[in-house]
């Protein structure tokens, strides 16, 4: 049986194995190794083999993994065939981005309407999902048993919003703003931390360019 406990490592790199394994590139044939994935992906096969291990005990040796199986292995792990429902509370240019943005669904993912404190977006629509007033946040979470929260606001309103969703029952929080929420145990916060991914970037391109320059 596959270990259901797995690393974050791991868990980071599943939805890669698993998009590979969709893509035109992936789809090769019926059965599909742990090397050629690892291959494909610039990654060390002895890792991909215990990331897949943690998922699926099907594998053979020398002829790998039913690649449909493992597809639907892989969904079912990530839980992307048990779609959750989602709120996005900041409806600005980037909460509005994620509201339109069309590819969520297959990623289990179903945003069910955003919130604003601006009363000039009540009522408006963005790709069909509804912009509600903040009133209406706790009776809509509760009512259909909403679990994860989006942020999109400004840092300084976030740790407000992340209380008010997690007083009308959210358990996981997707956190857009910058800032450093404080949850009680048992809620997950992941941060999209846009600054620390610029900064990560422009370090690299420094030290690209300072090699160059020394060499």
């Amino acid at each position: 049986m596959p270990d259901r406990c797995v690393s974050k490592q791991t868990l980071q790199r599943l939805p890669a194995y698993l998009n590979y394994l969709r893509s035109p590139g992936g789809k090769t044939g019926k059965n599909v190794s742990a090397t050629s994935i690892a291959e494909a992906l610039g990654l060390n096969d002895v890792v991909v083999r215990k990331d897949l291990a943690s998922v699926s005990s099907k594998g053979r040796p020398k002829v790998g993994y039913a690649r449909a199986e493992l597809i639907r292995e892989l969904e079912s792990f990530l839980g992307y065939d048990n779609s959750q429902d989602a709120i996005l509370v900041g409806a600005g240019k980037l909460g509005q981005a994620l509201l339109a943005y069309s590819g969520f669904p297959q990623y289990g993912l179903n945003i069910l309407a955003g919130f604003d404190a601006d009363p000039s977006l009540a009522g408006r629509e963005v790709a069909g999902k509804k912009i509600l007033p903040m009133d209406k946040l706790p009776d809509l979470c509760r009512r259909v048993g909403v679990h994860i929260g989006i942020i999109t606001v400004p840092g300084g309103q976030a740790q407000a919003v992340c209380d008010q969703l997690i007083d009308s029952g959210v358990l996981a929080v997707w956190n857009f703003a910058n800032a450093h929420l404080q949850v009680p145990r048992g809620i997950l916060v992941q941060n999209e931390n846009m600054a620390v991914s610029l900064a990560l970037l422009s370090n690299h391109l420094k030290e690209r360019f300072s090699t160059k320059g020394g060499a």
